[in-house]
Protein backbone atom coordinates (compact mmCIF):
# COMPACT_ATOMS: atom_id res chain seq x y z
CA UNK A 1 0.00 0.00 0.00
CA UNK A 2 1.35 3.65 -1.00
CA UNK A 3 1.60 6.00 2.09
CA UNK A 4 0.69 9.27 1.65
CA UNK A 5 3.92 10.30 3.32
CA UNK A 6 5.73 8.62 0.59
CA UNK A 7 7.16 9.63 -2.54
CA UNK A 8 5.75 7.02 -5.88
CA UNK A 9 7.32 8.73 -9.01
CA UNK A 10 4.80 5.95 -11.03
CA UNK A 11 1.63 6.93 -9.31
CA UNK A 12 -1.04 7.92 -11.61
CA UNK A 13 -2.77 10.74 -11.67
CA UNK A 14 -6.20 11.49 -10.90
CA UNK A 15 -6.61 15.32 -9.99
CA UNK A 16 -10.32 16.46 -8.09
CA UNK A 17 -11.83 19.18 -6.09
CA UNK A 18 -12.54 19.37 -2.94
CA UNK A 19 -14.44 22.25 -1.92
CA UNK A 20 -14.76 23.85 1.44
CA UNK A 21 -16.76 26.59 3.15
CA UNK A 22 -15.71 28.87 6.34
CA UNK A 23 -17.15 31.63 8.13
CA UNK A 24 -18.41 32.71 4.40
CA UNK A 25 -14.69 32.14 2.55
CA UNK A 26 -15.11 29.62 0.20
CA UNK A 27 -11.95 27.63 -0.79
CA UNK A 28 -11.16 24.89 -3.92
CA UNK A 29 -8.90 22.75 -3.24
CA UNK A 30 -6.75 20.47 -5.90
CA UNK A 31 -6.20 17.14 -4.63
CA UNK A 32 -5.20 14.15 -6.13
CA UNK A 33 -4.17 10.06 -5.80
CA UNK A 34 -1.47 9.70 -3.35
CA UNK A 35 -2.15 12.43 -0.69
CA UNK A 36 -3.98 12.53 2.86
CA UNK A 37 -7.60 12.23 2.38
CA UNK A 38 -7.73 12.72 -1.22
CA UNK A 39 -11.70 12.86 -1.79
CA UNK A 40 -12.69 15.56 0.97
CA UNK A 41 -11.51 17.24 4.31
CA UNK A 42 -10.61 14.84 7.09
CA UNK A 43 -12.71 15.97 10.22
CA UNK A 44 -9.83 15.92 12.46
CA UNK A 45 -8.32 18.94 10.13
CA UNK A 46 -11.58 20.31 9.65
CA UNK A 47 -12.01 20.44 13.74
CA UNK A 48 -8.43 21.99 14.12
CA UNK A 49 -8.98 24.43 11.92
CA UNK A 50 -12.29 25.15 13.72
CA UNK A 51 -10.63 24.92 17.51
CA UNK A 52 -8.19 27.70 16.66
CA UNK A 53 -10.23 30.07 14.90
CA UNK A 54 -12.01 30.16 17.83
CA UNK A 55 -9.60 30.29 20.32
CA UNK A 56 -6.65 32.60 18.72
CA UNK A 57 -7.65 36.42 17.44
CA UNK A 58 -4.30 37.83 15.93
CA UNK A 59 -1.50 35.13 13.92
CA UNK A 60 1.37 36.73 11.81
CA UNK A 61 3.01 33.84 10.65
CA UNK A 62 2.35 30.11 10.49
CA UNK A 63 4.33 26.91 9.76
CA UNK A 64 1.63 23.92 8.83
CA UNK A 65 3.77 20.32 8.69
CA UNK A 66 3.02 17.59 7.05
CA UNK A 67 0.49 19.56 5.07
CA UNK A 68 -0.86 17.42 2.29
CA UNK A 69 -2.56 19.77 -0.08
CA UNK A 70 -2.70 22.52 2.44
CA UNK A 71 -6.12 22.45 3.93
CA UNK A 72 -5.31 24.29 6.93
CA UNK A 73 -2.43 26.27 6.58
CA UNK A 74 -4.46 28.05 3.50
CA UNK A 75 -7.56 27.81 5.83
CA UNK A 76 -5.98 29.83 8.76
CA UNK A 77 -3.86 32.48 6.18
CA UNK A 78 -6.62 33.30 4.94
CA UNK A 79 -8.77 34.03 8.49
CA UNK A 80 -5.22 35.90 9.87
CA UNK A 81 -4.46 37.23 6.80
CA UNK A 82 -0.87 36.73 7.06
CA UNK A 83 1.87 34.42 5.21
CA UNK A 84 2.16 30.64 6.01
CA UNK A 85 4.72 28.17 5.03
CA UNK A 86 3.70 24.62 4.46
CA UNK A 87 6.25 21.65 4.31
CA UNK A 88 6.04 17.56 3.61
CA UNK A 89 8.05 14.86 2.40
CA UNK A 90 5.19 14.34 -0.12
CA UNK A 91 6.63 15.70 -3.78
CA UNK A 92 3.15 15.25 -5.21
CA UNK A 93 1.20 17.06 -1.49
CA UNK A 94 3.91 20.29 -2.15
CA UNK A 95 2.79 20.64 -6.05
CA UNK A 96 -0.87 20.47 -4.88
CA UNK A 97 -0.27 22.93 -1.96
CA UNK A 98 1.63 25.45 -4.49
CA UNK A 99 -1.73 24.97 -6.80
CA UNK A 100 -3.85 25.85 -3.87
CA UNK A 101 -1.96 28.87 -2.86
CA UNK A 102 -2.55 30.17 -6.30
CA UNK A 103 -5.75 29.29 -5.98
CA UNK A 104 -7.21 30.38 -2.86
CA UNK A 105 -5.19 33.75 -3.31
CA UNK A 106 -2.98 33.54 -0.17
CA UNK A 107 0.75 34.40 0.77
CA UNK A 108 2.57 31.43 1.23
CA UNK A 109 5.03 28.96 0.03
CA UNK A 110 5.00 25.34 0.11
CA UNK A 111 7.99 23.08 0.05
CA UNK A 112 9.54 19.75 1.01
CA UNK A 113 11.06 19.36 4.55
CA UNK A 114 11.32 16.29 6.81
CA UNK A 115 10.14 17.73 9.18
CA UNK A 116 11.76 21.25 10.11
CA UNK A 117 14.71 19.85 7.71
CA UNK A 118 14.22 22.76 5.46
CA UNK A 119 13.21 25.02 7.69
CA UNK A 120 14.96 28.28 8.80
CA UNK A 121 12.39 30.57 10.12
CA UNK A 122 10.74 30.83 13.24
CA UNK A 123 6.50 31.29 13.39
CA UNK A 124 3.62 32.68 16.12
CA UNK A 125 1.97 29.28 15.45
CA UNK A 126 2.83 25.88 14.16
CA UNK A 127 -0.01 23.55 13.14
CA UNK A 128 -0.07 19.93 12.32
CA UNK A 129 -2.22 16.56 11.75
CA UNK A 130 0.86 14.65 12.04
CA UNK A 131 0.77 11.54 9.88
CA UNK A 132 0.06 8.46 12.42
CA UNK A 133 0.90 5.91 9.90
CA UNK A 134 4.64 6.95 9.79
CA UNK A 135 5.05 5.79 13.40
CA UNK A 136 5.14 7.49 16.76
CA UNK A 137 9.07 8.16 16.18
CA UNK A 138 8.05 10.66 13.42
CA UNK A 139 4.73 11.68 14.98
CA UNK A 140 6.95 12.82 18.55
CA UNK A 141 10.04 14.16 16.02
CA UNK A 142 7.25 16.66 14.69
CA UNK A 143 5.79 17.37 17.96
CA UNK A 144 9.31 18.22 19.76
CA UNK A 145 11.42 19.90 17.67
CA UNK A 146 8.27 22.11 17.27
CA UNK A 147 9.40 24.30 20.17
CA UNK A 148 12.83 25.44 18.05
CA UNK A 149 11.16 27.22 15.56
CA UNK A 150 8.48 28.98 17.61
CA UNK A 151 8.81 32.39 18.33
CA UNK A 152 8.70 33.64 22.24
CA UNK A 153 5.38 33.58 22.45
CA UNK A 154 4.51 31.25 20.24
CA UNK A 155 1.97 27.55 20.27
CA UNK A 156 1.95 24.74 18.46
CA UNK A 157 -1.40 22.96 17.22
CA UNK A 158 -2.17 19.33 16.70
CA UNK A 159 -4.46 16.92 16.18
CA UNK A 160 -4.89 13.12 16.70
CA UNK A 161 -7.32 10.49 17.89
CA UNK A 162 -7.53 8.66 20.84
CA UNK A 163 -7.25 5.64 19.54
CA UNK A 164 -4.18 6.80 17.67
CA UNK A 165 -2.45 7.42 21.23
CA UNK A 166 -3.09 10.64 21.81
CA UNK A 167 -2.76 10.34 26.14
CA UNK A 168 0.58 8.53 25.80
CA UNK A 169 1.96 11.02 23.12
CA UNK A 170 0.83 13.86 25.30
CA UNK A 171 2.68 11.90 28.14
CA UNK A 172 6.25 12.24 26.46
CA UNK A 173 6.27 15.55 25.57
CA UNK A 174 4.29 17.38 28.47
CA UNK A 175 7.92 17.96 29.98
CA UNK A 176 9.03 20.26 26.85
CA UNK A 177 5.64 22.38 27.10
CA UNK A 178 2.39 23.31 29.08
CA UNK A 179 -0.13 20.99 27.50
CA UNK A 180 -4.09 21.79 27.26
CA UNK A 181 -6.62 19.82 25.42
CA UNK A 182 -8.75 22.78 23.98
CA UNK A 183 -11.35 20.36 22.11
CA UNK A 184 -12.57 16.93 22.11
CA UNK A 185 -15.36 15.56 19.85
CA UNK A 186 -15.69 12.15 18.10
CA UNK A 187 -12.60 10.84 19.70
CA UNK A 188 -10.57 14.10 18.25
CA UNK A 189 -7.72 15.45 20.32
CA UNK A 190 -7.13 19.25 19.75
CA UNK A 191 -3.89 19.72 21.67
CA UNK A 192 -2.38 23.16 22.07
CA UNK A 193 1.55 23.18 23.29
CA UNK A 194 3.11 26.43 24.28
CA UNK A 195 6.79 26.37 25.25
CA UNK A 196 8.28 26.08 28.75
CA UNK A 197 12.14 27.03 29.78
CA UNK A 198 13.62 24.13 30.93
Amino acid sequence: MEHYFTNNQNLKSELRQVDFENEGSVFTFFSDLGVFSKNHIDYGSRLLVDTILKEKKEVSSILDVGCGYGFIGIVLAKHFHCSVDMTDVNKRAIHLCEKNIEKNKVQGTAFLSDAYENVTKKYDLIVTNPPIRAGKKVVLKILLEARNFLEKNGELWFVIRKDQGVKSIMKEIQDRYKLEVINKDKGFYIVRAKTVDN
